[in-house]
């Protein structure tokens, strides 16, 4: 159990750095800083690469959360 506390803030920070990744490739190519400005709409055209960046962050910062609930819930 111990290991997974140790690799959740790993999974978390290196999710977003990839989260960022992603969107500064997007702002590089498109420079459209008011799509990121305005997130809650649907402005933001990925490219399929992209797009996969995107994911993959998001998917690491969701698996840090899950073991942050799994770590607390059994070590408590």
């Amino acid at each position: 159990m111990i290991y997974l506390a140790m690799i959740e803030p790993f999974l978390f920070w290196g999710g977003l750095l990839v989260f960022l990744i992603s969107l500064g490739l997007y702002v590089k190519r498109t420079s459209d800083w008011q799509a990121l400005l305005r997130f809650w709409q649907p402005l933001i055209k990925f490219t399929p690469l992209e797009f996969k960046i995107n994911r993959t962050g998001l998917t690491l910062m969701l698996l840090a959360v899950v073991i942050r609930f799994i770590v607390y819930f059994f070590m408590v």
